[in-house]
């Protein structure tokens, strides 16, 4: 009988040929990334990443189920509160900057700041400190999917876009008033649970790990962000980044969200893209202008713009995305079901229809149906030859 290996992450059963050796569930919780297998990304993965046990060892109070995903901040594990019962995300940053003293301060002010944002749509901070040389954030854990991962599952509809925008508006606008700026707002740090609700991550965690004034060990300027969703101004000018650079980056994650694309270059408007509202373009573009006083000048702004227009946008052909209104928020638990169902079926092993070998027993038989057929070909033809000279 022929076996099949187990997961390396959750130990399930996988078929040969499975993407990075995981099974399904851990390639959508990864968001299926692909590793480059850069030796630098390596090196910082293995500092960063503990067994189990280790983890265990660490924090007593937690049970360490799972890792949960790693990628350019750090590692995440699914741990559960064993007082509470409650399941939470261990979240250890990469240590390449943290033997700096400063590293310290500025961690602790940073995570205290983030620990203090309590709203509906912004991953919450439970705990942070460090441990065995880690310094760690304990933080609420999300059972859904990123809109990266809905992205690869499929498009969504302009209707569900302007269904998602305004809970980031929320949220955003709610930390700008703290004095948070997000700094690195993109499809991997917008979350969307089981039951629809919109989640943001990952607050400030881009600018924890530089130093103050954002200048590295090397003495260089660090740019705090990621490049295809930054404002022009985190680019030239990081040290001077304020609450409108998290304006810009959603402008870019709401034309995706429209377009499939990023607003590269001289980019056209959504609706000469594909058939979506023409007034969304005025908004988009707005949230893109690169001189930030042209911009939207507060992210509620922009969420008043969306809703108004998502009040009056036609119907669309097929099945309807729930549009919210002022009242009542869009109903996204169907899209995140819908999506991780697609996603598991692009990554089941497709079934191969194979063609039965032959056996030796087989051959005999053919031959003797061979010489029939050429016997009774036989006969047929010198029926025909005696009737035609009859």
């Amino acid at each position: 009988m022929e076996t099949y290996p187990a997961c390396p992450v959750c130990g399930t059963t996988i078929v040969p040929g499975a993407p990075q050796g995981l099974c399904p569930e851990c390639l959508l919780r990864a968001g299926f990334e692909t590793k480059s297998g850069n030796k630098s990304t390596d090196g910082k993965l293995a500092a960063v990443l503990a067994p189990l046990e280790e983890v265990a060892r660490s924090f007593p109070a937690l049970e360490i189920i799972e890792l949960a995903g790693h990628g350019g901040m750090g590692a995440v594990y699914k741990v559960r509160q064993r007082q509470s019962g409650r399941f939470a995300a261990l979240k250890f940053l990469f240590p390449e900057k943290q033997s700096s003293p400063q590293f310290a301060g500025r961690f602790e002010g940073e995570a205290r700041m983030l620990a203090a944002l309590s709203h509906p749509n912004i991953v919450t901070v439970y705990d942070f400190g460090k441990a065995d040389g880690r310094f760690y954030l304990l933080m609420e854990y999300v059972d859904g999917l990123t809109l990266r991962q809905l992205f690869r599952a499929r498009r969504l509809s302009p209707a569900e876009a302007v269904g998602i925008v305004p809970k980031v508006c929320d949220a955003l606008q709610y930390a700008h008033d703290q004095g948070v700026i997000h700094r690195d707002i993109k499809p991997e740090n917008i979350l969307l649970d089981k039951s629809g609700q919109v989640k943001i991550a990952d607050f400030g965690i881009a600018k924890m790990l530089h130093l103050p004034g954002n200048v590295s060990l090397t003495g260089t300027m660090d740019v705090v962000g990621t490049p295809l969703y930054m404002a022009p101004e985190q680019i030239e000018n990081p040290q001077l980044v304020d609450s409108r650079a998290d304006i810009y980056s959603l402008g870019v994650v709401f034309y995706e969200m429209l377009t499939g694309e990023l607003p590269l270059g001289k980019f056209q408007p959504p609706s000469q893209k594909l058939e979506t509202d023409p007034r969304l373009d005025e908004v988009v573009i707005h949230a893109l202008e690169k001189e930030p006083d042209r911009r939207y000048q507060q992210v509620g702004q922009m969420k008043v713009d969306v809703e108004t227009i998502a009040q009056t946008m036609p119907e669309e052909a097929g099945p309807k995305a729930d549009v919210p209104s002022p009242g009542r928020p869009a109903r996204s638990g169907g899209l995140v079901a819908e999506a991780q169902a697609a996603a598991r079926a692009a990554l089941q092993p497709k079934a191969v229809r194979r063609t039965p070998k032959m056996g030796r027993n087989y051959w005999p038989k053919i031959a003797i149906a061979a010489c029939v057929i050429l016997i009774l070909a036989i006969v047929l033809f010198a029926i025909l030859l005696l009737t035609m000279y009859k």
